[in-house]
């Protein structure tokens, strides 16, 4: 039996959000078709359960950090099973509430891993679904190592449900996961070593700032790798343990628990994409124009992990795409994404964010501009926090005054590099920031000093 419907939505988070529900509000038939429990990698595995456990690892940090600056109470600690209890407060009735959100809308939703039959149709399990349109919003997942052992990781997923935390973790990989992961398994009590292959590792964020970051992570106790890559992982005992080169030789570390934090790949590969001609593009993930519709079957359209667009791998950015979808779905192709003033940010303690240019890629596009840069751990925010390493830059465009990036690291670095991205959005010069009369004292009254 074949169902016809208009809409075909392959994945349930944040890009599929935004297509199927304005999609079945101006009356299209729509199925959404999810492998995984229906919610997507944010709500349940990702953005908003992380977010959890870092603000529990950041107040039990503060209060350490206050120890002798008139907090005089024992240290507070951690407790893994109780924090992971509460985090699955967020979580445990995601999937039902999502699955039932989208039947209240109207929609038809399937449970299984599709696979194109044609041009516009797939297969979830006995059952053809044939659409006017598919749209693929089916996530990422871990990528492949192609090591020996690699079955022994853990993913982020598995980080997350871990009922109690071993003693010695390795997380594999220098990016987001293994230092937002690292500075909470540290505060929560457990050896921590990180292996990161690069010479540097948060290679998307400024080096200058990384290597403050690092000398943080380092004091907190983390035993903090690079120009070290991983070729095996052994089972040994009831422990394992991980093989790596370094330019020196060959080094092993032993762990109760590694974690693949060596980034993410979309999650394309089983849906035989060929059967219905759609190209990939260099990410692995759908070739698409600028309207996110594919460039080799215009029946199909792509957002959030799952195309290579050229947008980071952010939830907004998911959103934002998904939304752009459905309006060129519903409206015909005019509106296209625009990734002016996006920032991001790595949840570590203290937070590490970025917007706009660094200044390799501002002198690579040949801007003429000038660089402030300065460590603030002397400054007052950061004292008054206890923060040890701490420190800005920003690039503001020669002649124009026009703010070219934003690079933070401090407190509350997560919320002001919304206000450096707004200015880079709006087109607003460094001078209109410098004459802002910001509530005093805030992290937002830094921003004067730091253009």
């Amino acid at each position: 039996m074949t169902v016809q419907v208009d809409l075909i939505v392959l994945g349930t988070g944040a890009a599929a959000q935004s297509v199927a529900f304005p999609c079945r509000e101006a009356g299209w038939s729509v199925v959404v078709v999810d492998s995984d429990p229906f919610g997507g990698t944010c709500q349940l595995r990702g953005c908003d359960p992380k977010k959890v456990l870092v603000g529990v690892a950041e107040l039990i940090d503060w209060g350490r950090r206050m120890q002798g600056r008139g907090s005089s109470a024992p240290a507070p600690a951690l407790e893994w099973p109780e924090m992971i209890r509460f985090k699955r407060t967020f979580t445990s009735g995601v999937p039902a509430a999502m699955d039932q959100s989208f039947k209240d809308a109207g929609m038809l939703t399937v449970h299984g891993r599709a696979r194109f039959a044609g041009p516009a149709s797939l297969r979830v399990g006995d059952e053809t679904y044939a659409g006017q349109h598919v749209v693929i919003a089916a996530g990422a997942r871990h990528a492949p190592l192609g090591i020996p052992g690699e079955e022994h990781l853990t993913t982020s997923t598995g980080f997350l449900e871990l009922g109690e935390l071993p003693r010695r973790v390795t997380f594999v990989g220098g990016g987001y996961i293994a230092f937002e992961f690292a500075h909470i398994a540290a505060r929560a009590g457990a050896e921590v070593t990180v292996l990161h292959r690069g010479g540097r590792p948060l290679e998307g964020f400024d080096p200058d700032l990384v290597a403050q970051l690092v000398q943080a992570t380092r004091d907190l106790g983390v035993d903090v790798h690079v120009r070290t890559a991983v070729t095996a992982v052994e089972k040994r005992g009831d422990g394992l343990v991980v093989h790596a080169s370094t330019g020196e030789g060959k080094v092993e570390v032993a762990a109760d628990l590694v974690v693949h934090a060596a980034g993410r790949v979309p999650e394309v590969d089983d849906l035989d994409l060929e059967a219905a001609g759609v190209a990939r593009g260099e990410n692995g993930g759908v070739a698409v124009n600028e309207y996110l519709q594919s460039v080799s079957n215009p029946a199909v359209y792509a957002a959030g992990d799952a195309a290579a667009s050229g947008g980071l791998p952010l939830t907004p950015v998911a959103g934002m795409q998904g939304g752009i979808v459905a309006a060129n779905l519903l409206g015909g192709n005019t509106r296209t994404p625009d990734y002016l003033g996006i920032p991001t940010v790595v949840f570590t303690t203290p937070p590490l964010a970025r917007v706009g240019l660094d200044e390799a890629t501002a002198r690579a596009q040949g801007l003429r501009f000038t660089t402030r840069h300065e460590d603030t751990s002397g400054w007052y925010s950061s004292r008054r926090t206890g923060l040890a390493h701490t420190g800005f830059k920003t690039l503001v465009e020669d002649g124009t005054g026009r703010i070219l990036g934003a690079h933070l690291l401090g407190p509350h670095a997560e919320e002001i590099i919304n206000i450096f991205g707004l200015a880079i959005r709006a087109g607003l010069s460094a001078r209109s920031l410098k004459d802002m009369v910001f509530a005093y004292p805030t992290s937002a009254s830094d921003i004067g000093y730091m253009l």
